[in-house]
């Protein structure tokens, strides 16, 4: 459970950290890479949350 967590925080930190980044001024190139990081970020956090959900993580010891 907390490693989820963990891994929710930081999906959710780095689609932040990115949109954060896009506002800002860019090339083509870097504004190309940041929009396609934050899709896989939200690909990411959309994959860890459904997982969570249907209970497919398990605590291991």
């Amino acid at each position: 459970m907390d490693q989820t967590i963990a891994r929710l925080r930081a999906h959710k930190s780095n689609i932040e950290r990115y949109r954060r980044l896009l506002t800002t001024k860019l090339t083509e190139v870097e504004r190309r890479y940041l929009e396609r990081r934050l899709c896989e970020e939200q690909s990411a956090l959309e994959a860890v949350a459904v997982l969570d959900h249907a209970g497919l993580f398990s605590v291991r010891s």
